[in-house]
């Protein structure tokens, strides 16, 4: 494969022929930061409510005010940072994490509290982007797949392990310190990046245009998350979705959305972005159903639950950086749907257990998923950014990241509806059957090769041109 891969055209890309493992290291580093924070504040929601006189539906916004610009400003952000310098990008962005974090830990109300994670969750769009960008670009192609797979490991060991570090924290030090337990991590990315990245043109700010799609992104993709959200608790919300029609639709048919449609059909990988959904979604409405089921319906304690289900993230952390280094040897394509297929079974081993489950039985089934769940994480990144066309790293790296985010909503939901329609009695089985069949639909999409990859129209690709600083 030739050294000059996709995006070694933009500002800040590493030499050809030279590896920085530091900054793969940074990228890996953030991408835990960034998923630890969509989840640790949960266990936090009543410390929060106590400590600021609110209520506790006021202080989910605590969570909910991240998770929405997160999500909502992905694309747009994706569009954006083709064409501003990398450096730039990742030092702005991860001392604006870091930041909102220490002004939320200081939060005296909760208006400041919600308004501190608001403007986290636009830094946070940017860092989830900048991950697999900045991985991608740091190596020589013939790496890509051990590379991707450091931040495709430690960002969903972040997301697992978020309401255990978080359980700690609060016993100990307080609500206010699941907000500061990621400053360190932001400073330690902060000095790698400025001391290993080159200099590059900076940033730019975004015209008139992009503001408006932004906007129209924003409301549709912001009022499709509440909706998968809300349906949690009761499934009837899923109406809401509706109303993100107009705005995506509007969106996706206009000049900043017409670009985006182009580099998927020209890479020939929407079926490899289905993927990443539906096993975001088995595996978001597994954790959910096992969690719930076990210390809900088997009365295990919530510390035997934490430990059972912790054996998912021990697989997939053992696994991901075998899954980079036999993708570089043997491609990406087969390791992704060999993992994607222990994924799968191992949540279809879930389905017959029935309603005498033990930890045991749970565990080693779950860790066979989460080594499938590894094996699969880094080539599938790679497959899917190795694809993009030079100059459109980031824009495909944020439809991959909207993909995943969709799919980590969207299983809870689906399980809980399962749940419901089927009653009490087959619930847990449905929900297990739903997440099983999510993880079974992603073996097929992986499978089957991708189109051979077509240019990009100039044109239509440029619908935004990108600065050349």
């Amino acid at each position: 494969m030739a050294h000059d891969g996709p995006g070694t055209d933009r500002p800040g890309h590493i030499p050809v022929g030279e590896d920085c493992w530091p900054l793969v290291a940074v990228a890996g580093v953030l991408a835990f930061v960034a998923m630890l924070d969509m989840n640790i504040v949960n266990v936090a929601l009543a410390d929060i409510a106590d400590g600021l006189h609110v209520s506790t539906a006021t202080a989910q916004w605590a969570v909910l005010g991240y998770q929405l610009p997160v999500v909502a400003l992905l694309l747009p952000v994706g569009r954006w940072l083709d064409g501003v310098g990398l450096r730039s990008a990742v030092l702005a962005a991860t001392c604006g994490f870091g930041l909102c974090s220490a002004l939320a830990a200081a939060a005296p109300w909760a208006a400041w509290l919600i308004a501190a994670r608001l403007v986290q969750g636009a830094f946070g769009a940017v860092l989830f982007v900048l991950m697999p960008v900045l991985a991608i670009r740091s190596v020589r192609p013939e790496l890509r797949g051990r590379a991707m797979s450091v931040p495709a490991t430690l960002g969903p060991l972040g997301a697992v392990t978020g309401p255990a570090v978080g359980g700690l924290l609060l016993d100990h030090l307080g609500w206010r310190s699941v907000f500061l337990v990621k400053i360190p991590f932001c400073v330690l990315a902060l000095v790698v990046a400025w001391r290993a990245m080159p200099r590059d043109g900076g940033l730019r700010r975004p015209d008139r245009r992009s503001a408006a799609d932004t906007l129209l992104v924003a409301s549709g993709v912001a009022v499709l998350l509440l909706a998968l959200t809300l349906a949690a608790d009761r499934p009837s919300w899923l109406v809401l979705a509706i109303a993100a029609v107009p705005p995506l639709w509007w969106w996706l048919r206009g000049p900043g959305g017409r670009p985006v449609g182009v580099v998927l059909r020209a890479t020939g990988l929407s079926r490899a972005h289905s993927a990443v959904l539906a096993l975001a979604a088995g595996f978001a409405a597994m954790h959910y159903v096992v969690a719930l089921h076990l210390q809900r319906d088997n009365g295990v304690s919530a510390t035997t639950t934490g430990l059972t289900v912790l054996a998912f993230p021990l697989g997939m952390g053992l696994a991901g950086p075998l899954g980079g280094r036999l993708a570089d040897r043997y491609g990406a394509r087969p390791v992704a749907v060999t993992g994607a297929a222990f994924t799968a079974a191992g949540l279809l081993l879930l389905v017959p257990l029935g309603d005498g489950w033990s930890p045991l039985d749970v565990a080693w089934r779950l860790a066979l998923a989460g080594v499938g769940l590894g094996l699969t994480g880094g080539p599938t990144q790679a497959l899917v950014m190795g694809a993009a066309p030079p100059g459109r790293t980031a824009t495909v790296g944020s439809t991959v990241q909207l993909a995943r985010s969709l799919g980590f909503t969207l299983g809870p939901a689906l399980a809980t509806a399962a749940c419901g329609l089927t009653g009490p009695g087959a619930g847990v089985r449905a929900g297990l059957a739903l997440a099983a069949t999510a993880a079974c639909l992603a073996v097929p999409l992986l499978a089957l090769p991708s189109r051979r990859p077509t240019s990009v129209p100039e044109k239509t690709a440029d619908a935004a041109p990108a600065a050349h600083n």
